[in-house]
């Protein structure tokens, strides 16, 4: 693949999602990830607050094809997210903390989501 990315985030997606098709052997991501000015954000003089944050980490969750389905609890302070619920995968969560990292305002991810044991769905 090739082309530009917006962020390093939304070309492991990319990558992540071609993985996914059915019949993909291999996937060779060459992509470019987009320069933004790091002081774009506080250029504009506004501060991002944890209500803004959490509304934008669902939304993103939600508009992801691998993450839409998670039941995920999303808590913010002082810009550090905090995520629990379950994965289906170790890539699911993993990929939720990529996309979560990736949103302006975002200091940092506490990713406490569990993973789901197949086993222990069948006992419910």
């Amino acid at each position: 693949m090739s082309g530009e990315a917006s962020s390093m985030a939304q070309k492991e997606l990319i990558t992540e999602y071609a993985k996914d098709v059915e019949g993909v052997k291999e996937v060779k991501n060459d992509m470019t990830v987009a320069k933004i000015s790091p002081n774009l954000e506080e250029s504009t003089g506004e501060k991002i607050d944890d209500a803004s944050i959490t509304a934008q980490v669902k939304a993103s969750l939600q508009s992801h094809r691998s993450t839409s389905a998670l039941k995920t609890k999303v808590e913010t302070t002082d810009g550090v997210v905090t995520l629990s619920g379950i994965a289906k995968s170790a890539t699911e969560k993993t990929l939720v903390t990529k996309l979560v990292i990736d949103i302006d305002g975002v200091i940092n991810v506490i990713n406490n989501i569990t993973i789901e044991v197949a086993a222990a769905s069948n006992n419910r």
